[in-house]
Formats: structure tokens, sequence, C-alpha cells
């Protein structure tokens, strides 16, 4: 398909207004609606004509931004946060995966995205939980009607509605066969029967291909509503139980493809396709193992009383161990200064240490807030684990070190620094984007929430932390501004050195993280 027919030849004026700023018919885009597909983990050099051909084929009708960065932790709940809200981690208020909130559980971490923690019968949802208002609530609210469709949790993030009136009523929020609101579950289970058992064979397609039939069959049986967003497993859940570049991995890709393929074929059987401007992304890319370290393990053979969870109510001074893959997330009880002194310093001095974030500045070390990750819950210590460019036995370069917590040796994983858990894929096409461009200035994930919402003409309820990706538009802009900087810190360990460095891009205002490196030299 050729999404370049449809693009008119007059361009659009842009006019130099804010996002905070009235927007006039004019300064909008020319879509009647926006459908954004998350193919969960996928690399962009992956993004071949032998791999996915349809992906392939809309990166040539559209714009394929080649230089697209991830929030770090290069994460699914932290990403999918952000591309839902347009802000940093700090600001939106999940910074990880897993996080350690005694309010909701005093013994051990919980799953971000697992909402029914909060929805238990002595609880009641945390308006402030996500802390910025998301694109599907914005819409919402502006009596637009919205679709989000998951085969994972993370998909409760899209659209924080609990308690639905309005046009939240009539939106749907399907994760992982369950939906918000409840009752919408019943008609999708008369369609397409049960959501899919999860196998131990990968890909495990079914899922999403259930849950793209979902949106594009059910959801969408009426009309195409103003914002959908499709997230897919695929190919994250294959390349954690293998590689990046295994044969099982590049079959999930072609799923995720085919999935792509089934939600282009629905829009153009419902005269949608011309009208509709279609975002590919991904929340992060993808490493593989080269180093397994139990970190919890290392830290009590180092004298810390280090835990996964506590057995009882935890003690100042205790450590509890929270695993991100690549990353390692330390909350020291009652943030006892003198252990978290000694934690930096025994981080400094060992073999899988990367980039040390700490809450307040310690010497060697970029504060939390340097990476946009300090929130109200925030730990005191963050690890970006080490990592290296050398190829895995497929030939896929990138490899980490990761906490045992997670996978194991030779596996696929994320969360680090290293520019290939950074660099995404966002790919865009429709009436208001380019042809064949390929987009060189910095973006990120975080620049889709404000794109989405200034295509549609839609106001944010509030500022965002993102830019709208004016240069990849039909209409001529203004160049972005565009500068690098490079963070760095050491430390004087006797007879060596720590060293670590932080690389930036800002555009426009909006900060991009290109890598982090840390060690001894």
């Amino acid at each position: 398909m050729h999404f370049s027919r449809f693009v008119a030849a007059a361009a659009l004026t842009f006019l130099s207004v804010g996002l905070s700023g009235a927007q006039t018919p004019a300064d909008r885009g020319r879509a009647e609606r926006v459908v954004v597909v998350v193919w969960d983990g996928m690399r962009p050099d992956l993004v071949t004509e032998k791999n996915a051909p349809t992906l392939t084929a809309l990166a040539r009708d559209g714009v394929f931004f080649r230089n697209n960065h991830a929030a770090y932790p290069t994460s699914t709940n932290v990403n999918g946060t952000v591309l839902a809200t347009g802000d940093y981690p700090g600001h939106s208020g999940i910074i990880a995966n897993q996080e350690y909130r005694p309010g909701i559980d005093p013994l051990k971490p919980f799953d971000t995205s697992d909402l029914a923690a909060l929805d238990a019968p002595d609880q009641q949802i945390n308006s402030k939980y996500i802390a910025a208002p998301t694109v599907a609530e914005t819409l919402q609210k502006a009596g637009d009607r919205t679709a989000v469709a998951g085969s994972k949790p993370v998909a409760q993030l899209a659209d924080r509605a609990r308690n639905r009136t309005g046009a939240a009523a009539e939106s749907v929020d399907l994760h992982r066969g369950k939906t918000l609101p409840t009752a919408a579950l019943a008609e999708i289970k008369t369609a397409l029967g049960p959501f899919p058992e999860k196998k131990d064979t990968f890909p495990n397609s079914a899922v999403d291909a259930w849950t793209t039939r979902a949106l594009t069959e059910v959801l969408w049986k009426k009309e195409v509503p103003k914002f959908s967003l499709l997230w897919l497993s695929e190919p994250d859940l294959t390349q954690h139980h293998t590689a990046p570049g295994a044969p099982a991995a590049l079959a999930a890709i072609k799923s995720s493809d085919d999935n792509l393929a089934r939600v282009l074929a629905a829009l153009r059987a419902k005269n949608a396709l011309a009208t509709t401007d279609v975002f590919v992304v991904s929340d992060h890319g993808f490493s593989t193992i080269d180093l397994a370290v139990d970190v919890a393990e290392r830290l009590r053979a180092a004298g810390f009383d280090a835990v996964r969870a506590f057995k009882s109510a935890p003690k100042t001074g205790q450590v509890l161990v929270v695993s991100l893959g690549g990353s390692v997330e330390f909350y020291v009880i009652g943030h006892d200064e003198t252990v978290a002194k000694k934690l930096v310093d025994f981080l400094q001095r060992s073999d899988f240490a990367g980039v040390i974030l700490t809450r307040g500045k310690m010497e060697g070390t970029f504060t939390l807030a340097d990476a946009h990750i300090a929130s109200a819950a925030a730990p005191d210590i963050v690890v970006a684990l080490r990592w290296n460019d050398r190829p895995n036995e497929f030939g896929i370069p990138g490899e980490i070190a990761s906490d045992t917590s997670s996978k194991g040796l030779g596996h696929g994983t994320h969360s680090t620094l290293s520019p290939r858990d950074l660099h995404n894929t966002l790919i865009a096409a429709g009436p208001d984007f380019r042809r064949g461009f390929a987009g060189e200035t910095p973006t990120g994930n975080i620049d889709v929430a404000p794109t989405v919402l200034w295509l549609l003409g839609i106001k944010p309820l509030q500022p965002m932390d993102g830019r709208v990706l004016r240069e990849a538009l039909t209409s001529s802009s203004p160049t972005p501004r565009v500068a690098r900087k490079t963070l760095t810190a050491s430390r004087n360990l006797g007879g060596t050195t720590w060293r670590q460095t932080l690389r930036l891009t800002t555009v426009n205002g909006v900060t991009y993280f290109m890598e982090g490196v840390g060690g001894r030299k």
C-alpha cells in the first residue's frame, strides 16, 4: 500500500504554539484517527524484507526513525507508560517493571503492570499511580472513544480509568484476556473464544493473533475509533527464551508482521486506511546475556544483609535487591547512608556494574534525576549492568550482564544503558507523514504521545516532556535544535579508578540517552 497516494499536494502551515497552548484547526494533522502497534522488544536492525515484509513496506511508504530511543530502564512497563503519557519515568511515576512500595506489599516488590494489586477489596486505585494523563484518557475527556488491546498486562497502563463514565464507558482496555470495563469481555469471548493458554513452544503466536482479532473484529466492529493501541508480546517473549536472531525469534518477528498485516487489512476493508496514521514502535531493544550474576548472593557474601523478599517487617540497613534483568534496584531500608555508601563502593569494585545511579550525589555516580527516574517511590541505588557489542551465536551484536533472577546465560534480555537496548524501532506512515524518509534526528518513545495528540488536534491535559515529531511530517518545519553532551563521574579506589559516562543528545529540549558505560581503569 502507498500512503503517499492519499497525501494532498498542498502543505499544511504549522503554527508555532506550544503543546500547552490552544490548537487551531490548521495546527493539527489530516488523519481522522491514529493506530499505534507495539512490537515488544523489536530491534530496528532486524527490520528487513526477509524478517518483516509488511513492516518494511510500511517504512518505505512512511518514515523510519533510525535514531529512536527508549527511556531508561529499557523495560516494558517503563516504556509502556512513557508511550502512554509522553513523560519521563520520574514524572509518570513508573520507573521499573518491578518496584518496592510498602503501601502495596510491605514484604516484596510487585509488578507495576499488575494493577490487580491496587484493585484489591481493601484498596482503591490511586489516580496518581500513573502520575500523568494518558493519551486514551485525554481523548476520552474530549468525548472520543478509544480502544486498547494487548496480550500483556502492560496494556493496562495505556488507560488508567477505573470508574468509567462518558466516552470512557464506551472505551475498552483489553489486557491479557481481561477487560475494563469487565462486561466488554463477553462479546470478545463469544466471537473468539477464551484467551489462549500460554504454551512452552515459541513463538507463542496464538495470544497475539487472538488479541489482534479482538481489536480488529470486535472493538472495531462498528467503527475504528479516533485512537487505538495494539500491544503484541512478540518478539520479546521468544527472545527471552532463546536469543535475538535465533530461528524461533525470527519466527516471532514474522508473527508480529502477520498481525500488522491484519491491522492494515482491517483498516483497508473499512475504507479507513487512507485517513489513518499508523505507528509501529517497540518499547525497547534487546541483548544477549554473556554474564549471569546473582547480585543478592554476591552482596551476602560481602557481608550485606541482602534479600529478594522480606520474611517479616524489614529492619533499617537491610537491602532489598530487585532484578530488572540488565539493571538492578537496591532499596536500603531506612535510607541508611552508611550502608548505601558501602554498597556503592562494592558496586564500583565489581565485575558486573556499568553505570551507577543514586538518590543523592555520591562520588563516582550520577543521580537518579540525571536519568529521569527520580520518583517518590524510587530506590536508593540503581545500577545498569555492563555491556559489550560482541555478536551472539546468531551474529546479532550486543551482550550484557544480567542478574540471574531474570534469565539465563545465552538467553536474551534488556534494561541496560547499552545502545542495543536503548535503540528501538519507530516507524510511522499515513496521510501526515513523509514518504520514504529516513529520520536521522534523535527521537524517542517519549515523543509518540505528544505527536499522536497533535495529529488528532487534541490539546494535552497538561504539558508533556516529549515533543511533536514535526521534522517527519509532510509540511515543512524548522530544523530541530540538536545538542550533544556527555556526563562523567569518577572515584579513586586506591590503585584503580572507577569511571562512568552517560552520553545523551537533546533535541528541542527533549533528552535521549545514547549509551552509558562504567568500569574500573
